[in-house]
């Protein structure tokens, strides 16, 4: 097995839980941002994650998927029915892992028994598993295309970083637990990215299918959490505008790096 790609989606995903970190330093200094700011940072992380999950993850597995040998429709087949899967995994994951949103409260198997600031750990790693796991697969087509998967969850990373930290401070933890929760919760990304690199370098051959499946878990939660929660409170036009920018913006690092 060739360990460059594994280093290199590990290096990925280093990078995106130092982009989380960083950005949430500013939670340690600066006043409470208001519910339209973190709403359009919310939608900018969207559109990212929209983006990628589209040109770095499913146009990609299908085009692996028809150079290994498969029609234009078995290729699409094939990459469609692991977005499901994705999608289903993370399904699963909501209702067995206790976690917390934002905005509408605690959820998931026995959440009630668990302290609230654990909820919200869950509930980050359960938002930054599938980046992490796109993050690995992105490197399987080649460093390049890895590079600017990679670059691009790191950029909307920054927000999202200071996001969940005013998040958690707004629901009333303090300052330095709110900014340390925040800077570890990208630790899970690139335990993701390697995993997802050893799984498809080891195993080319799934290499369509860990492209669908990463792009069908981010689609969930883009689709589930976050468009929801940036839509709740009355600022629909800036969560959308910050997701049209984020989706433009990941196009063309796809399109300068791919």
């Amino acid at each position: 097995m060739s360990l460059t790609p594994v280093l290199a989606a590990g290096l990925g995903g280093a990078a995106g839980a130092a982009a989380t970190a960083l950005g949430t330093v500013p939670a340690l200094f600066a006043r409470e941002l208001d519910q339209r700011t973190q709403d359009t940072m919310f939608g900018f992380g969207a559109g990212v994650m929209l983006a990628a999950s589209a040109f770095s993850l499913a146009l990609p597995g299908i085009h692996e998927a028809q150079r290994q040998g498969q029609g234009p429709w078995a290729a699409g087949a094939l990459v469609g029915v692991a977005i499901l899967l994705g999608a289903a995994a993370l399904v699963l994951l909501e209702r067995v892992l206790p976690h917390e949103h934002f905005i509408k409260g605690p959820e998931g198997h026995s959440s009630l028994r668990l302290k609230r600031a654990w909820l919200f750990v869950f509930a980050i790693c359960l938002h930054n598993l599938p980046e992490g796991l796109a993050i690995g697969v992105g490197f399987g087509p080649g460093i390049a295309h890895g590079v600017a998967l990679a670059t691009g969850i790191a950029i909307q990373d920054l927000p999202e970083g200071l996001v969940v930290a005013v998040a958690l401070m707004a629901a009333g933890y303090g300052r330095r637990w709110a900014v340390s929760v925040g800077m570890a919760s990208g630790l899970i990304e690139p335990i993701g990215a390697l995993v997802g690199a050893g799984v498809v370098i080891d195993y080319p051959m799934s290499l369509p299918v860990g492209l669908g499946f990463a792009a069908g878990a981010m689609l969930f939660v883009v689709s589930h959490e976050i468009i929801p929660e940036s839509h709740r409170q009355g600022h629909e036009h800036f969560a959308t505008g910050g997701l049209m920018v984020g989706f433009v913006l990941m196009m063309l690092l796809d399109t300068a790096f791919g």
